[in-house]
């Protein structure tokens, strides 16, 4: 279903998946805070990462979409290897802070599932209004 979106929706729908995410890791990050202030500063660290990896991931794609890559293999290799790459290094840094001090560890975890429970909102409701259409 998603395949049959204009061309500007999917721009819309990570601006708004990150501005929700924005609004609710600072939820997150409030009532972080009261149970443990390292809590807090993981969630905002959590939901940090998800973004920065959103934007490294959208402009990979415009990379290939510029070069006009047509073959299909190619292209999954070339996002696959380097979105491994992205999240290894974001569990080895949860994983880290984990160590360091559980509470930032788990708020870290809990930014990065805060920023995609709302990315997986965001796009039922496109795909629920797609049927409107």
């Amino acid at each position: 279903m998603l395949e049959n979106l204009s061309p500007s929706t999917l721009p819309r729908l990570l601006r708004r998946t990150v501005l929700s995410a924005i609004a609710a890791g600072a939820v997150g990050f409030v009532i972080a805070v009261m149970i443990a202030p390292l809590a807090g500063l993981g969630v905002v660290i959590g939901v940090g990462l998800a973004i920065v990896n959103l934007r490294f991931l959208d402009s990979q794609v415009a990379k290939i979409e510029i070069r006009g890559e047509q073959n299909t293999k190619a292209v999954r290799r070339q996002l696959g290897a380097k979105t491994v790459s992205r999240l290894i290094v974001m569990t080895i840094i949860a994983l880290g802070a984990l160590w360091l001090d559980a509470a930032l560890g788990i708020g870290i975890v809990a930014g990065l599932v805060i920023y995609q429970i709302v990315f997986v909102i965001n796009v039922l409701s496109v795909v629920a209004n797609q049927g409107d259409m």
